[in-house]
């Protein structure tokens, strides 16, 4: 299945019978980390150190601050 990198237009094939939802993987154009957040369709958001990098994504980590 061909889809696109979200940051550079780079086209990427991703075998969809061999990912999960929730992997990781990685644009050969930018290197920038994608997490795989559908699969039917699919679609990829970039990934940062505190989750997504999209706005309009749910977070992977919900950090807490103590006031």
């Amino acid at each position: 299945m061909s889809v696109v990198c979200p940051e550079c237009d780079n086209p990427l094939s991703v075998d969809a019978d061999e990912v999960d939802e929730g992997e990781i993987i990685q644009c050969d154009e930018c290197g920038t980390d994608l997490e795989i957040i559908s699969l039917d369709p699919l679609e990829l958001a970039p990934v940062d150190e505190e989750g997504y990098d999209d706005e309009d994504a749910t977070p992977l980590v919900d950090e807490e601050e103590d006031e």
